[in-house]
């Protein structure tokens, strides 16, 4: 009998012990640790990640709320406004606020000899020109802060809709 009661005695102690170690660990709002500073609450930095060029670029537009502040160089003639903004491999931005009347954006940039290329594929914006076969470098095209999914030459001109001409390392 006092083997039983010493064993029931020690199951009750590990039992005890667990649910006050479970217990235990809750941190309460009441907490005594020390308030962390700027630099220990920051947001853990991660790595770009590495996809082909055909996939979203390393480098994102800016988003509405990040786009500097900069009034628009205002371009072209028509009836429609769009804007652009074009990246340069320094990180330099151009913003311009685009009049025209030309049914896909290739258009528009094209007619205001803002970009150069054949067949669809252009290589020279704003007169500074990106080589893949050199500096593995591309122009990563932007709609509303959005990776594009169409080419320039296939996307539809929209009424105030922001695109985007980054310089992207691939």
């Amino acid at each position: 009998m006092k083997h039983f009661n010493k064993s029931v005695l020690c199951l009750l102690l590990v039992l005890l012990l667990a649910a006050a170690a479970l217990t235990g660990c809750a941190q309460t709002p009441a907490s005594t640790e020390a308030p962390k500073t700027e630099a220990q609450t920051e947001a853990p930095k991660t790595e770009a990640p590495t996809e082909a060029p055909t996939e979203a670029p390393k480098t994102e537009a800016p988003t509405e709320a990040a786009r500097p502040q900069i009034q628009p160089e205002e371009l072209g003639e028509g009836s429609t406004m769009i804007y652009l903004d074009v990246t340069d491999r320094d990180g330099s931005t151009s913003s311009y606020a685009i009049h025209t009347d030309a049914e896909t954006v290739g258009e528009a940039l094209a007619a205001l000899d803002m970009i150069e290329g054949e067949n669809g594929m252009y290589n020279t914006v704003c007169e500074q020109t990106l080589d893949w076969e050199t500096d593995h470098m591309y122009w990563a095209f932007y709609i509303d802060g959005e990776y594009a999914p169409t080419g320039l030459d296939q996307t539809p001109v929209t009424a105030d809709a922001h695109y985007a001409l980054t310089a992207t390392a691939g």
